[in-house]
């Protein structure tokens, strides 16, 4: 049992009278989250914009936005070691900070070449702040002993919908210049005055790492050095990026296809295609937000099988239905299954290696969405785009089956 230290009140659990730190520091990380997830999508709904200032072709295009997500990949682990080394919440206000700036980079690319370009330093922020501030929630989800992760990635969810929404109402009123270079003085000011918050409450001390099942996992069960992983902790590090993968690769599968697919397969109506995301997006906030009951009831290890399960139902309704409007209930079933997955497994991950396991799960995540689209582009192309669709069913299908076979493990 790790020893706690009593000059830091901010540590203790909830119903000691001393939990109001461990509050302002969630409340702080929720905000981080909902910034992050802002900003992104007040980038993604500019793509158009951007695409016809840099007159770039489909393909070329194509190639630009992978510098995203290589920037990100790229970063994560060096993230990690910096998370070690100096602390998850000053790196997350430093990659705030860069974020907010690099999001106002892509207008001044006339380009598909300095697109790309610039659109990898924007990964780069991004994937840095998505571990450094998971990894803060990992040490409060363990200060809490409560399955919370899930809310911070509601959070996320929630502030992409608003980042999208706002993008929308002023995308014909502001040139992409002037758009995103208000979203980073909009970062700067959410950044100044959360990061403030931040930086004076130091990480809880971590407590006995909770199993697949919410007890505390006994001390033989439990790493003896969870911030320098052994080779069973780096193995179970990799099944849950493993899970992490398969939830991403769905993720980045219906962003970027499933709009398509409801227009070119089943014949919809250009805004019915766009309301195909919406449904998968808004279930997913909405299993989000409930994903902390959904844990605290059925345990993390059969929250993910039951969530695979139903993400590989809900794809395969939605990737071979005849009508669109059963479609775009699977989508939304979809959405719902996927929900609590990658928040689950970065978590588990956290408190098994740290910020280092962090970084590991998440650059398999990202690697997963980094695989996905053109992944489903090859198959449609050789088959059908339904049939390449059912490839996010079968990896649904193989989170729950890896959740089940490592269910003991795993600690679950």
């Amino acid at each position: 049992m790790p020893q706690i230290n009593k000059t830091r009140t901010h540590n203790a659990v909830p119903g000691d009278g001393h939990a109001n730190p461990l509050t302002r520091l969630r409340i702080t990380l929720t905000v981080f989250f909902a910034l992050d997830g802002f900003i992104f999508a007040g980038w993604v709904v500019r793509i158009p914009a951007i695409k016809h200032q840099t007159h770039a072709s489909a393909s070329s295009l194509g190639l630009a936005l992978l510098g995203v997500s290589a920037g990100a990949v790229v970063t994560m682990m060096l993230i990690g070691r910096l998370c070690r080394r100096y602390g998850s919440h000053p790196v997350t206000v430093v990659c705030a900070v860069l974020l907010s700036l690099s999001v106002s980079l892509p207008p001044l690319a006339h380009s598909a070449p300095a697109l790309g370009a610039v659109l990898v330093v924007f990964g780069a922020a991004y994937g840095g702040i998505n571990v450094a501030f998971n990894s803060a929630a990992v040490d409060l989800v363990s200060a809490l002993r409560r399955p919370v992760m899930p809310s911070f990635h509601a959070a996320f969810s929630l502030g992409g919908m608003l980042g999208a929404g706002l993008g929308g109402l002023v995308a014909g009123y502001l040139s992409p210049t002037r758009h995103l270079l208000g979203l980073t003085v909009i970062g700067l000011l959410v950044t100044a005055v959360a990061g403030r918050t931040l930086l004076r409450l130091e990480p809880p001390v971590r407590q006995v790492p909770l199993v697949a099942d919410d007890r505390p996992a006994s001390d033989e069960g439990t790493p003896r050095h969870p911030h320098r992983p052994d080779r069973r902790t780096r193995g179970l590090v990799a099944v849950f990026g493993l899970i992490a993968l398969c939830t991403a690769y769905g993720e980045g599968a219906m962003a970027d296809w499933g709009a398509l697919h409801l227009q070119q397969d089943l014949d919809a109506s250009a805004g019915l295609a766009a309301v195909g995301y919406s449904c998968f997006a808004l279930a997913m906030t909405l299993g989000r937000l409930t994903g902390t009951a959904l844990l605290e009831r059925l345990g993390r290890t059969r929250t993910v099988i039951a969530g695979g399960g139903t993400a590989a139902a809900g794809m395969l309704l939605g990737s071979l239905a005849p009508d669109v409007w059963a479609a775009l209930i699977g989508f939304a079933v979809t959405g719902l299954g996927l929900a609590n997955l990658f928040p689950v497994a970065v978590e588990r991950a956290g408190s098994l290696a740290g910020p280092s396991g962090v970084a590991a799960a998440s650059t398999l995540g990202y690697g997963g969405m980094l695989l996905g689209p053109p992944a489903i582009g090859f198959m449609a192309d050789w088959f059908s785009l339904p049939a390449a669709l059912t490839s996010v069913a079968v990896l649904a299908a193989v989170a729950a089956l890896i959740g089940f076979v490592t269910r003991r493990s795993a600690g679950g």
